[in-house]
């Protein structure tokens, strides 16, 4: 007996060769009947308009300026005819010819799981900090779990932390089932429209599911400046879905950039002794932009300024 129909949604941006690897990765996977890709781009103009219109099914566009994650990806999923949907970034190179049979196991074997989400890998050239940082993240760990809540009372007595933790679902790669997104769609934000996803069906009573199994090779060597910027914005977010602020005050600001600067200048000598100077020097920008991102961030949320936030996020 055939699998069910599964829809691909990639919105794609300028992802040239990154993103050719990717549609190859998918084409290669062991999975019957053959996916269905649904790719939307947003204003590319390096030639990627050209692969994305040769590869896919079903090719749309959404205007630069109306782009937001949670948008895109409610066009994008609104565009499929698969019962599962597999939401996936134009970087996120999947592994092995199992991938998608891996990611949509879950979701086959128990109605109750609405969404699942696939293990990160770094690139080759990820930095010896981006490694640490994605290792940290669910999405960078080796073991496979399902979070049900028993009751609401439950998730209220979590910390914001916790709340974050139980809630998590990566849309880097994810499946979901596409009659779930019916009655649960993305909220259109600029970042963390996946966070806001698996709490509103966590919610609602269905489960979410990490597996491990399924691998995707995604990483980003950011400027300390973009990674300001993107904590800040990532941080009004998560205090307004989850009530999370990590850094309160300006003396918890300035012990955390303290031990973050000895923090990474420790684990650059364990892990990278002969890195060079410019690296060294990002690693010790980065110190400063994450803690004042997460302060920032959210400082302007609880002060109500949720549009005091930074551009090119």
């Amino acid at each position: 007996m055939s699998q069910p129909l599964v829809s691909i949604v990639i919105p794609t941006r300028n992802g040239g060769s990154r993103l050719k690897a990717v549609i190859d990765a998918v084409r290669r996977q062991r999975f019957a009947p053959a996916p269905e890709l649904v790719i939307v781009d947003s204003g590319s103009t390096n030639g990627s308009r050209a692969i994305a219109t040769d590869a896919a099914d079903v090719f749309t566009e959404i205007e630069p300026g109306a782009f937001n994650h949670g948008t895109t990806r409610n066009l994008g999923v609104g565009s499929c005819h698969g019962e599962i949907v597999v939401m996936l970034v134009q970087d996120a190179v999947p592994q092995g010819d199992l991938w998608l049979a891996e990611l949509v196991d879950p979701l086959e074997r128990d109605p109750a799981i609405a969404g699942a989400f696939a293990r990160q890998i770094p690139s080759a050239d990820a930095s010896p900090l981006t490694r640490r940082q994605l290792a940290g993240w669910i999405a960078g760990q080796s073991e496979p779990r399902v979070i049900r809540l028993r009751e609401r009372a439950q998730y209220d007595a979590w910390t914001p932390l916790e709340r974050l933790h139980a809630c998590a679902f990566d849309n880097v790669c994810a499946a979901l089932r596409r009659s779930v997104w019916t009655a649960h769609p993305f909220a259109e934000m600029p970042i963390a429209e996946d966070l806001a996803w698996g709490r509103d069906v966590l919610l609602a009573g269905f489960s979410l599911a990490y597996t491990p199994a399924a691998i995707v090779e995604h990483s980003h060597n950011r400027s300390a400046w973009y990674e300001l910027k993107r904590t800040w914005v990532l941080h009004q977010e998560l205090h307004r879905l989850f009530g999370l602020r990590t850094i309160p005050s300006l003396p918890h600001l300035a012990r955390s950039i303290a031990s973050t600067t000895i923090s990474h200048r420790r684990w650059l000598r364990d892990h990278e002794p002969q890195i060079n100077l410019r690296s060294r020097i990002h690693a010790q920008a980065l110190a400063f932009a994450w803690p004042l991102g997460q302060y920032l961030g959210g400082l302007t949320a609880v002060a109500g300024r949720q549009h005091w936030r930074p551009a090119g996020v």
